[in-house]
């Protein structure tokens, strides 16, 4: 059954609505950043360019480093926009976009979330990296989903027990990474734990500026939960939707975090731009290692 024209939207060129690509522009193996000036900062390390295009916070390079073909995206903040990305690049390598229709053998998408983010843990500090062992959805997005496959309800129910987590709010998903492609990138100077995404900055991060939100103990209550050993040690707005998506269309996922801050001791990084600069070097010489 072919997909109608307003589920699967194109444009006059063919290309996907939103990120503005075809097919034959995007690698396999691809590198997500929230920022679309980050773009540059991966591919200026590239072997070469191929191509390049932007529309709105979207912006899309594809070339090479050290032999390995990579396409750099942008995302935007929050996990809205991780929605969108993830569904179109899925659409351009596994549904037709001449006849519309899923294609019988599907093909699966290397995704590398290079993001920056806020320690939980006192012991995690500014410049430093955290590689997410799972990503926590906080946000209700993944509830659009069929996700009983993917979540994680032994350690859901630990989490909502723990925080007191309340009925008005969406039921929180736990999705795990993708255990070969973190192998790939673990190291010794890598912390790991659950990743929290949150759906906005401020209230829903547990920040008060002049609003009062509904649990001012929730960072605390988050931040000391833990589960077999396992706890949540960094906040963000983008990891959960990407391995929850990941996951249910097939593909392999893990983000990588730059810490810029720490919320136990409020401290911030006093050179952000270094250690996102070092996440990317580590991180594309572990991929073509």
């Amino acid at each position: 059954m072919s997909l109608e024209s307003s589920e699967l939207i194109l444009n006059p060129d063919g290309s996907v609505y939103h990120l503005n690509l075809r097919p034959e522009h995007i690698a396999t193996n691809i590198i997500l950043v929230g920022d679309q000036d980050r773009v540059d900062k991966v591919t200026k390390h590239f072997d070469t360019i191929e191509f390049t295009t932007q529309k709105r916070e979207f912006k899309t390079t594809t070339g090479t480093y050290k032999n390995k073909r990579f396409s750099v995206i942008s995302t935007g903040i929050g996990p809205d926009n991780i929605d969108i990305v993830l569904n179109e690049l899925d659409a351009l390598v596994n549904i037709d976009l001449t006849t519309r229709k899923v294609k019988e053998n599907l093909t699966q998408l290397s995704l590398v979330r290079i993001g920056t983010s806020g320690s939980l843990q006192a012991h995690i500090p500014v410049d430093s990296f955290v590689l997410s062992s799972h990503g926590l959805d906080m946000t209700g997005l993944l509830h659009s989903y069929q996700i009983e496959s993917i979540s994680h309800p032994e350690m859901e129910n630990a989490f909502v027990k723990h925080t007191q987590w309340s009925a008005k709010k969406a039921h929180p998903i736990i999705v795990s990474n993708s255990q070969e492609l973190a192998n790939s990138l673990s190291s010794e100077i890598v912390f790991q734990g659950i990743t929290a995404t949150a759906g906005g900055f401020y209230g829903p991060q547990g920040r008060v500026l002049r609003l009062p939100i509904e649990d001012s103990t929730l960072n605390h209550k988050i931040d000391s939960f833990s589960f077999e050993g396992t706890k949540i040690t960094n906040l963000e707005m983008e990891t959960a939707a990407i391995y929850g998506l990941s996951k249910l269309m097939g593909h392999q996922a893990v983000s990588m975090n730059a810490i810029i801050a720490n919320r136990a001791n409020g401290t911030f990084s006093k050179n952000p731009s270094k250690v996102v600069a070092e996440l990317i070097l580590y991180t594309l010489e572990k991929l073509t290692a």
